[in-house]
């Protein structure tokens, strides 16, 4: 992408401003920057790992050029006042100094457009090039400097990083601009203002969040990043326009939308490979040795070992992306609280900051005297279908037995298919519950939300999906009906979440562009309105909220896969067949049919790679009682089940304790990674003892150094000192 317009710094300004460029030339962000940038401040110091003169270089950037690139989208309610509009925009484009934000501001449309289009209330943000590299530092961004290490962007070192060129505008990706953006928007925060000007009822206090107020008071509708056309059509044709199997372009993913999607995509494509090994054994393991159960030992014991090692080798592979793209290596900023959180105005005690405050031991009750027993409730209901779905199994069964027709054998999937579609239907309306749960228990982060949330869902959908085989497998022993369940509801899962995950939001978005399109082009205005036709199309499209169902659905997945293979190999194939059209319709959701999403660094796929490696030590278990259970295993021991349990169970914990073993001997970085972050670390290290040790003083016979203590040397009629040890002996040094 090319970066938005920077004017020339205050000391050297031109003799005219260049006039706006016309409304047709501003048709698409990225694709039009004004006037090059002037030169920059080069005597900038450095003081304790930050810019002494960052308000200096600051003060000089102009924030009100009316022709610059548009990243991010303000959209405001209808109804908004005035003095609200006005004070908002004199605080985003306000210098950092009087608390604004410094960016690029202006409505979507001038006011001769106004009166010819409908006024969406739209209002256009970017940056100068300049406030973005700043930008860039204050984020802490990582790049890879010319010694190809990677290291914290700073500003006065611009130009010891790859890439870098006052008149390159691709140093920065277009989503690590619009994450800028986003960062400097949350981080305006009130300073004397008690309530939003024009709304008395939205109060404030100094150091809240003013986007956050904004966006639950309702004032602001939605804040989201534009897409790029010509840079979405060159990522669309690299991705999924053509249907082939190749690798994903995970850096390109990146460079566009961020770490957090590349890493969903670069899993699911790892994922999948991993998964063919698994179906090519599986496949004629299905065609030739169906009951032989002896042979299935084999089978599950590789499958124990694959899910182990191809866990531990993504840990690796994440690594050595993560530490390209700079996020292994970011540093960790402090959180602040979420947009729902809620209590008594009071001091937070690490920050110093006035912000709500919320004890504890009520979130506790909320969570062990409401959330606990309603998701027991909702187990026990999940647990209530289940039984009701058996009963349907027995009927048609009966009913099969008795007339014994063809049409009867295809009734006998009826019951899984309309089991499997209430499950999905219970799983989307228990996650509705539990997100409603999760914010009414009032979490102060976004990450404590994020796993009481995610335990929450997990839980309920590992029963939802899995109860029923677990009561076919080890209470009415029916392996013929395991497999007949686990197939049926593998593939009605897929299936019905492809159409309505992808699909369906695809049709309905295509529906919705034609008549946007059929509106504009029957306005009779002299007029381009390409930008105004690409940003009213935009706000209309669902928002992406993150990676949590896609991860999810892998999850169960695996479940299928991993937890039952010795009984059904066949699960392995459906799931790579699955895989590769999973692939492309995720791509076309992200690019067609959903908002762009902002960009968030991550260095790994987080909690749920934990989720995964629980799920591979419930298969251990799993595969063991199933073999366990084996006529031809319990055909060895006739007449003592006890020692037959006996064995399993050892095998069981011989098992694990080899899975752990060879976690632990996997190591979880490459051994390159580890060097480079170890020498990070002593870099940073030996500057940090640079900065904090001060250089010696020099005093009348003595000198004081902060690390030696003092030491006497005898001096000379000159007042020099003459040759002796310190006081002290070699100690003294």
């Amino acid at each position: 992408m090319r970066l938005g317009p920077a004017t020339p710094s205050a000391r050297r300004l031109p003799p005219h401003r260049p006039r706006p460029a016309p409304y047709s030339e501003r048709c698409s962000p990225g694709l039009r920057v004004s006037p090059a940038l002037g030169p920059a401040p080069e005597d900038v110091e450095r003081r304790g790992g930050r810019l002494s003169k960052m308000k200096v270089t600051l003060s000089a950037l102009d924030t009100h050029e009316s022709s610059f690139t548009p990243l991010v989208v303000i959209e405001l309610a209808q109804d908004v006042k005035e003095e609200t509009k006005e004070w908002l925009k004199n605080r985003i484009i306000s210098k950092k100094k009087d608390g604004g934000a410094q960016l690029l501001f202006r409505p979507l449309l001038n006011k001769y457009e106004k009166e010819t289009l409908e006024n969406q209330n739209l209002y256009l943000v970017g940056a100068s090039k300049i406030r973005l590299l700043l930008g860039a530092e204050a984020v802490g961004l990582v790049k890879e400097c010319n010694d190809n290490t990677m290291r914290a962007f700073t500003y006065g070192t611009r130009h010891t990083f790859k890439g870098f060129d006052d008149d390159n505008d691709d140093f920065l990706t277009m989503a690590e601009c619009q994450f800028i953006i986003k960062h400097e928007l949350e981080n305006l925060r009130a300073r004397d203002e008690k309530m939003i000007p024009g709304y008395p009822q939205a109060k404030l206090y100094p150091g809240k969040s003013l986007l956050r107020r904004l966006l639950t008071s309702g004032i602001v509708i939605q804040v989201f990043p534009l897409h790029d056309n010509e840079a979405l059509k060159k990522l669309e044709d690299s991705w999924y326009t053509r249907f082939t199997i190749k690798c994903q372009p995970t850096d390109s993913i990146r460079g566009y939308f961020g770490e957090t999607i590349a890493l969903y995509f670069g899993f699911l494509e790892y994922f999948t490979f991993a998964l063919i090994p698994m179906a090519v054994i599986g496949l004629p393991y299905y065609l030739f040795v169906w009951e032989d159960y002896d042979k299935y030992v084999i089978f599950a014991s590789f499958n124990l070992i694959w899910s182990t090692v191809i866990l531990e080798v993504w840990k690796r592979g994440c690594a050595s992306m993560t530490y390209r793209w700079g996020t292994l290596v970011m540093k960790r900023q402090f959180e602040e609280p979420r947009p729902g959180y809620h209590g008594v105005l009071g001091i937070n005690p690490v920050t110093g900051r006035e912000e709500p405050l919320y004890p504890s031991y009520k979130r506790q009750l909320r969570i062990y005297l409401v959330s606990l027993p309603f998701v027991c409730l909702c187990l026990y209901f999940s647990l209530f279908v289940m039984m009701i779905y058996f009963d349907m199994e027995a009927w048609a069964l009966g009913l099969h037995e008795s007339s014994g027709s063809e049409w009867t054998g295809i009734l006998l999937y009826v019951p899984s298919i309309i089991y499997a579609i209430v499950i999905e239907i219970m799983n989307r309306l228990y996650r509705y519950a539990a997100e409603f749960l999760t914010s009414w228990e009032n979490h102060r982060l976004e990450s404590a939300y994020q796993n009481h949330l995610i335990l929450k869902v997990l839980v309920f959908n590992f029963l939802n999906c899995f109860a029923s085989l677990f009561y076919i497998a080890f209470v009415l022993r029916d392996m013929k009906l395991l497999r007949q369940s686990l197939a049926t509801l593998l593939i009605t899962s897929q299936i019905l979440n492809q159409v309505v995950e992808s699909l369906l939001p695809y049709w309905l978005q295509r529906k919705h562009h034609m008549q946007v399109k059929r509106k504009v082009q029957a306005l009779k205005a002299d007029i381009d309105a390409t930008l105004y036709e690409q940003v009213v199309l935009e706000k209309e499209m669902g928002t992406y909220l993150g990676t949590f169902d896609d991860y999810l659905e892998l999850f169960l997945q695996f479940g299928y896969v991993s937890l039952f293979s010795c009984v059904y190999p066949l699960a392995a194939t459906f799931a790579v067949l699955n895989n590769l059209t999973e692939v492309n319709s995720d791509a076309l959701k992200m690019c067609r049919v959903f908002k762009r999403p902002f960009a968030e660094p991550s260095a790994s796929i987080g909690v749920w790679q934990l989720a995964f490696e629980t799920m591979s030590v419930i298969s251990v278990v799993t595969n063991c009682a199933l073999i366990g259970m084996s006529p031809q295993v319990n055909a060895l021991f006739p007449e003592s089940k006890a020692d037959l349990i006996l064995i399993v169970v050892a095998v069981e914990h011989a098992l694990l304790a080899f899975k752990f073993i060879l976690a632990f001997a996997i190591p979880d970085k490459p051994r390159h990674i580890q060097m480079k972050l170890a020498r990070l670390e002593f870099e940073s290290l030996e500057a940090l003892k640079q900065q904090e040790t001060p250089a010696p003083v020099f005093l009348a016979g003595h000198v004081t150094h902060p690390s030696s203590g003092s030491f006497s040397f005898p001096l000379d009629k000159s007042g020099k000192a003459r040759n002796r040890e310190p006081e002290g002996g070699m100690e003294g040094r």
